[in-house]
């Protein structure tokens, strides 16, 4: 008998640049999918990346709403410039329901319910009590808090809903600065948009050769993809509510398929592993923050 049925299995923002068009067909995917319940959409990485996307917006969010999915957009993780706090202003008045990734994303939300993004580091209950009472109705906790972390943050704030990323490259940093830019020779202002050439993400090795991470324009994100199909029955005891799948160059319907069948015991997480591997390959495999080792470790079940 499957222990997990409660976990919901949400669809994050596409982290990376992709043309408008495969955006939004890669939505009006997920809207056909049944076993996603929720979708949170929009450019957190980089503002430059808006106008790709936002004519294609309007068109996207009916579709999803019209399949019955709980739509969030979500704001942009770094604001540095005023187009950028025009952006975060306009989504806090504008929006149904935000998320939130950025702290002035987070003032302008108080007093309205919204949701809290992994960008947003909420490591102790008493935190997670002060966004509640803020209006905060779910919290998507950071990929690095162990599982003892999260259990303690949901046994000292159990009243709302939490979220754990169980699919994709984590993400680490943002910075004020375009490596993915300066890698090919160009800067941020004159970037030519150039991680649009890596769907996926740009890897990157240490200088004697070791893989290490993956450059998305201004972010740094995990090298590993991490993946939290054997630990949904603990994260369900913990207090979990939603599982979230960032959107790899792949067929995110199938994967979210896949965690659908594990988390309703149709699949043994074994069997759903060796699935996932066969539609998403490009990254090995880690679970090590959610054991309290190493991010870019796998342990097994």
């Amino acid at each position: 008998m499957a222990m997990t049925t409660a976990l919901k299995i949400t669809m994050g923002p596409v982290p990376y640049l992709w043309s408008g068009e495969r955006w939004r067909d890669f939505y009006y995917r997920i809207a056909d999918c049944e076993h996603v319940d929720a979708v949170t959409l929009g450019e957190v990485v980089c503002s430059k990346r808006s106008h790709f996307i936002q004519p294609h917006l309007p068109g996207v969010v009916d579709r999803l709403s019209a399949a019955g999915k709980s739509v969030a957009l979500a704001s942009i993780a770094l604001v540095t410039q005023e187009r950028e706090a025009a952006q975060t202003r306009r989504l806090a008045a504008e929006a149904a329901l935000a998320e939130a990734n950025d702290l002035s994303a987070l003032r302008l939300l108080a007093g309205k319910p919204h949701l809290v993004g992994p960008f947003v580091n909420v490591y102790n209950g008493a935190t997670a009590r002060l966004l509640a009472k803020r209006g905060a109705t779910r919290i998507c906790l950071g990929a690095e808090l162990p599982a003892n972390s999260i259990a303690a943050i949901i046994a000292g704030a159990p009243d709302i809903e939490y979220e754990i990323i169980a699919f994709g490259r984590l993400p680490l940093a943002i910075s004020a600065r375009c490596a993915h830019a300066r890698a090919k020779g160009h800067t941020k202002d004159n970037c030519q948009f150039v991680c649009g050439e890596e769907p996926d993400g740009l890897d990157v090795d240490t200088l004697d050769g070791q893989p290490f991470l993956t450059v998305n324009g201004v972010q740094t994100m995990s090298r590993h993809c991490q993946v939290l199909l054997a630990d949904m029955p603990a994260l369900a005891r913990m207090g979990i509510t939603h599982l979230r799948l960032s959107p790899q160059d792949c067929d995110m319907a199938a994967v979210a398929g896949i965690y659908a069948d594990v988390r309703d015991g149709r699949r043994t997480a074994e069997e759903g592993l060796a699935a996932l591997r066969e539609i998403y390959a490009a990254a090995p495999y880690s679970n090590g923050f959610l054991h309290g080792v190493a991010g870019m470790e796998w342990v097994a079940a």
